[in-house]
């Protein structure tokens, strides 16, 4: 695989840049952390070679001096929302990243419940997390937030809130996933704070969007794809270009609410000590491409990926036409179609050609293998197999699974399991070639092959099972399906 991005060299600048930061602000800083800490798969896609956990191990040097703010919109807990790379609830999540970061050394006492208005749902998960012995606290919603700064800066506003007892002089705030409120819950602190007599600072740790990287540019634009659902919206901060004659980019939330960040500290120090929204940050990702080429092909791929994605939402009911359109159009920007991927091309064609349920995987060295759904195997299943013996040098009419072995599988799946679809999931197949593999060298040597499948691409013409959605998540694949149910 092609990768892009220097990951040694970010964790040394990344980590001095804080640590300048911190030592800004002597007593108190809130960090408020954009994207995933330790799972952040979406950067590990679009800039390949990225450590889905290097922000985690980073701010492990820190932990002695550090704590952590789980933050949770009362609106998540009550539609449910689920974070799609999972495929768990936020509410889940929070009580998974909580025992993450624990066992990694880090002190995590708070969540902060946002956007509260009375919600029966969020008074109900409180309650749980109290009887675990964590504190949990609410922030209301504010009328006008973020443009009635007034109010907000009040004691109507802010000063309605819970106060977070912290005791660190580092708070790392993080949450399941975007839109939570994790910036509100640090200006809310700030001014809790103020009230307390501490003079607390704040930080943004973000990695998207990428503030020196053009506005267009697929890294970015892919950033827009993975939110199209919060119709967030990449911009130029006017505030920057105004104080330093520089384009930078940001996003349309932190350029919204820079005005009230703005109010707070000139509330608090006299000054803000920032003069721009992209000045709040320290992402340093846009300098620490060595293939910039391969980081773009790489979110071409993604965004294409948040597209199919979308369709799929959509035809589940679980979203609306704007997202599936407001994708489309940065497709356009970014100059795609769907078939740019190869493998979704190579997959509609396996399926025009056997009129069956086809998929297709791109392998690292650019190989296509295909496959079609059979009496004993689905699309997926057979996906896998096809694939893994062309890695492993295996001839393809050699069958890896015979027959006699898959055919009391579909019985027990049937019969007695009341099942409808008798083909063998990929969980299935890799469990029955795993058994064969003890004593037949071509099962061994195909399954000593699945760590190539990361960072592959998939398609398929059909929509998947949880249960092979998730075995492709594991493999580190990147999969995308027509919005099509199976029959």
């Amino acid at each position: 695989m092609k990768y892009g991005f220097n990951n040694d060299k970010y964790l040394k600048i990344q980590s001095e840049h804080i640590l300048e930061r911190i030592a800004q602000f002597g007593n108190k800083l809130y960090l408020e952390l954009g994207g995933k800490l330790f799972d952040d798969h979406h950067a590990s896609r679009v800039l390949p070679g990225f450590q889905p956990d290097s922000k985690l191990r980073m701010l492990q040097q820190l932990s002695d001096r550090a704590e952590i703010v789980i933050v949770i919109s009362a609106l998540d807990i009550e539609k449910n929302k689920v974070r799609q790379d999972l495929g768990i609830t936020y509410d889940v999540d929070v009580l998974r990243l909580r025992t993450e970061f624990m066992n990694r050394g880090f002190e995590v006492n708070s969540v902060v419940i946002t956007h509260y208005n009375g919600q029966s749902s969020a008074d109900a998960y409180r309650q749980r997390l109290e009887r675990m012995g964590i504190k949990a606290y609410y922030h209301y919603t504010i009328e006008g937030y973020p443009n009635n700064v007034a109010l907000i800066d009040s004691e109507e506003g802010f000063g309605k809130n819970d106060y977070v007892e912290t005791t660190r002089p580092l708070v790392i705030v993080t949450a399941p996933g975007p839109g939570s409120g994790k910036m509100a819950v640090c200006l809310s602190q700030l001014y809790q704070e103020h009230k307390h007599g501490v003079e607390a600072g704040y930080a943004k740790f973000e990695t998207f969007p990428v503030w020196n990287l053009p506005l267009k540019h697929p890294v970015n634009i892919a950033y827009e794809a993975a939110t199209a659902d919060l119709n967030d919206i990449n911009m130029i901060d006017p505030f920057h270009l105004e104080a330093y004659g520089k384009i930078a980019i940001n996003y349309n939330r932190d350029i919204e609410i820079f005005p009230v960040l703005n109010a707070l500290f000139e509330g608090i120090y006299g000054e803000n000590p920032y003069k721009s929204p992209t000045d709040m940050g320290v992402n340093m990702v846009g300098f620490c491409m060595d293939n910039e080429d391969a980081c773009c092909d790489a979110s071409r791929d993604e965004i294409i990926r948040r597209y199919y994605t979308a369709l799929n939402r959509l035809a589940d009911g679980a979203s609306n036409d704007s997202e599936v359109n407001k994708i489309k159009l940065l497709m356009q920007q970014a100059k795609i179609t769907t078939e740019y991927r190869k493998c979704t091309v190579a997959a509609k064609v396996r399926q025009e050609l056997s009129e069956k349920p086809s998929s297709a995987i791109e392998l690292a060295d650019g190989t296509i293998i295909s496959a079609e759904t059979s009496s004993l195997l689905g699309p997926s299943a057979a996906l896998i197999l096809n694939a893994t013996k062309h890695l492993a040098g295996i001839p393809h009419d050699v069958k890896l699974i015979p027959q006699e072995m898959i055919e009391p599988i579909q019985k027990t799946k049937v019969s007695y399991l009341h099942g409808n679809n008798p083909r063998l999931h990929t969980d299935e197949v890799l469990v029955a070639l795993s058994m064969l593999s003890t004593h037949d060298e071509n099962c061994r040597k195909a399954l000593e092959k699945l760590p190539e499948l990361k960072g592959c691409q998939v398609h398929s013409t059909v929509m998947l099972s949880e249960v092979d959605r998730k075995i492709f998540n594991k493999l580190g694949v990147g999969l995308t399906c027509d919005p099509v149910k199976k029959g």
